[in-house]
């Protein structure tokens, strides 16, 4: 059994330290909607893994990755691993709509976000990763 150490819970702890100093470097629209995206992926997914990819990419994971959160000057981007899998009743996804595997939704300033249909998205995604072992 491998042991822990003190740098187990602090590498555990950096892609949410990470996460926190983006949304507060955005300091505006885009620091609010990525902070309001990641609390609503916490609240749907209490045992959500959050990383940091890509050098500056917050991406969420349960049995496989579920969504990153791009932040670029016009808009947040939310973007689903396996979104062309997932039914989506509500219309959320609204970019990388002709391809095979992803689906992404842009929030764009003043966007309303609705909270019970991507938290409904959010958990479509994670059974989805579940039932396909990842």
């Amino acid at each position: 059994m491998k042991k822990s150490s003190p740098n187990d819970a602090e590498s555990s702890e950096q892609p949410a330290r990470l996460i926190d100093a983006r949304i507060e470097a955005l300091g505006d629209w885009r620091g609010e909607t990525l902070a309001r995206i990641r609390a609503l992926i916490k609240q749907a997914i209490p045992d959500v893994v959050e990383e940091w990819k890509w050098r500056g990419v917050p991406v969420w994971y349960r049995d496989g990755m579920i969504c990153t959160g791009e932040s670029y000057k016009n808009a947040v981007k939310m973007t689903f691993a396996k979104g062309a899998r997932l039914a989506d009743p509500t219309g959320l996804f609204n970019a990388s709509l002709d391809g095979n595997t992803r689906r992404a939704i842009d929030f764009h300033e003043g966007d309303a976000i609705d909270e019970k249909a991507l938290q409904a998205l959010l958990r479509a995604a994670v059974a989805l990763n579940s039932s396909s072992g990842g």
